[in-house]
């Protein structure tokens, strides 16, 4: 039943597509300069990020989205389809703005006065593979060629003024810019701190041309989790939205994938996966070979996950799963002073982080109990505020009956020493992390505990990122006597902005919890039970 409240939204996507089947041709690929086709799923993105307030509204024939986001597995012509809709945007007659209403009150479409639109995507795509290139293509070979001028980083409006651009994502490239149209080209791969930056650059430029209406739209595959991409960044705030923590209803989120408890292990289960996370173009995929792919051994089975079915998978190269332990958060959840809890410490002084991550012996639970990070444009002197460094220990100390500190001592000896002076030789422990075995053992009972879910946390936003940024190292012929492979941690390169102390931190403070329970104290009490249910944690 439709609430008597219903706002029905006009659109101007059945003319924004006819625009493009009687003007556009397909890009580069198999059928270059062909008619361009929308197919029905395509057809129905168009119609939802075309949707206008409707006639009589406060903002009648203003644009309800100003941020649409796609995220469909590879293969789907999705560059194409941005280029499409770029190529609207641009064109001097396309009907991408509502200017008027037919008698029953349907919108009527027309141009942008003067369009600005940067394109952007990262520097490792192939040429090819850009939505700004392909636009080349589309318009350059088209039907409407003799409309623009076409440059190899710039197509302008032969009459009317008005351009389409390839850009960069340094953010103060564009810190000015009058953006009436944006697109962000496979987002899951923005991930270093000035493509971020850059992103959020871009967003703010949105509001300056009120009149133009503007809008940005970013085309992905499923991210990564825990890597810290643009792509991930707006999966999280959808799902924000979704369980309504958030009220936003200017963003269009658009996400297929295979099921959750997709078996990827038969060819049965892979070939349904795929056909499901496909789509209209199933219809016109290759499904035997995308099949056969993850048949082969020297495939990453969950890369192929990810870019075939659109799932959200785990790389290989992570050391924790990032998604189990989402699953573990307990914001809420509140350690009452005095209870027995262990800490674990590591850091620098220079130039990255320190963190402190406490848990409690009788629940397992931990929480972020302080971090200090460079941040990214901090001076060369900077260094970690050892003072506070200090206040923090020593109130943790105070408000709880702390067991032990388990702390790496690099860099930070004397302070160890004084700690252990003020609080015993018995509660501070020096925990080497560069004793290869020792680490290896400690992170093995980490991951364990992340994925039976004997752990949980406080969910603190610093803490998870510092969980996705480690990186797994395996030791090669090292293995624990349950015949488990053993590996360290480290961060993705040496030089990395990407910080990983709290993961250490936590793995020390587990440690130190686990040596707890082993000398006998209070057996631990689990906080919930984790239900299992088709192989993956609900």
């Amino acid at each position: 039943m439709v609430p008597r409240d219903a706002v029905f939204y006009p659109t101007l996507g059945p003319q924004v597509v006819d625009f493009i089947e009687q003007n556009m041709i397909f890009g580069p690929g198999d059928l270059r300069g062909k008619p361009a086709i929308v197919d029905d799923e395509k057809r129905g993105w168009v119609y939802r990020m075309y949707e206008v307030f409707p006639k009589g509204h406060p903002r009648a024939g203003r644009r309800r989205f100003k941020r649409c986001a796609i995220s469909v597995s590879k293969g789907q012509a999705k560059t194409e389809f941005a280029a499409w809709i770029a190529g609207c945007e641009l064109h001097p007659e396309a009907p991408v703005r509502c200017v008027g209403w037919t008698p029953g009150g349907e919108p009527i479409g027309g141009p942008v006065t003067d369009p600005y639109i940067p394109m952007v995507a990262t520097a490792e795509q192939q040429s090819e593979e850009l939505a700004y290139l392909a636009l080349c293509v589309i318009l350059g070979e088209g039907p409407l060629k003799d409309d623009f001028h076409i440059g190899a980083e710039q197509i302008e409006r032969r009459k009317g003024g008005g351009k389409a651009q390839a850009l960069s994502t340094s953010p103060n490239a564009r810190d000015g810019a009058r953006t009436t149209f944006s697109v962000m080209d496979e987002t899951h791969r923005l991930t270093r701190q000035s493509q971020l930056d850059g992103v959020n650059t871009m967003f703010n430029n949105l509001p300056k041309r009120f009149l133009a209406d503007a809008w940005n739209m970013e085309i992905t595959t499923a991210p990564k989790p825990g890597e810290g991409s643009v792509a991930e960044a707006t999966m999280n705030y959808a799902k924000q939205i979704d369980a309504g923590k958030i009220v936003d209803p200017t963003l269009f989120f658009f996400h297929r994938q295979a099921a959750e408890d997709s078996d990827l292990k038969t060819v049965a289960g892979i070939r349904a996966a795929v056909i499901e996370a496909s789509g209209p173009s199933a219809a016109w995929r290759d499904i035997d070979a995308i099949v056969s792919l993850f048949q082969d051994p020297t495939q990453d089975k969950a890369y192929l996950g990810r870019v075939w079915c659109n799932l959200l998978m785990q790389g290989s190269e992570r050391a924790f799963d990032i998604l189990a332990w989402r699953g573990l958060s307990r914001p809420d959840y509140v350690v009452k002073p005095g209870a027995l809890i262990t800490l674990g410490f590591d850091g620098s002084l220079f130039h990255d982080a320190t963190g402190i991550i406490a848990t409690d012996v009788e629940t397992g639970y931990q929480w972020n109990a302080g971090v200090w990070e460079c941040p990214p444009d901090a001076p060369r002197d900077w260094s970690v505020p050892e003072e506070e460094v200090d206040a923090t220990m020593r109130a943790l100390f105070a408000q709880f009956n702390v067991w032990r500190l388990y702390a790496d001592p690099a860099y930070w000896q004397s302070w160890i020493a004084t700690w252990r002076k003020s609080f015993g030789e018995d509660r501070v422990i020096d925990w080497w992390t560069n004793r290869r075995t020792q680490m290896a053992r400690a992170l093995l009972g980490y991951h364990t505990a992340i994925a039976t879910g004997l752990l949980t946390h406080d969910g603190d936003e610093d803490f998870d990122r510092h969980i996705g940024n480690t990186q797994r190292r395996d030791l090669r012929g090292m293995k624990d006597e349950q015949g488990r492979r053993m590996w360290l941690i480290s961060k993705e390169r040496s030089d990395s902005p990407k910080k990983i102390d709290l993961a250490a931190a936590g793995t020390l403070s587990w440690q130190a919890r686990t040596d707890a329970i082993a000398a006998g104290l209070p057996a631990p009490v689990p906080q919930y039970q984790v239900l299992v249910f088709g192989g993956g944690r609900r």
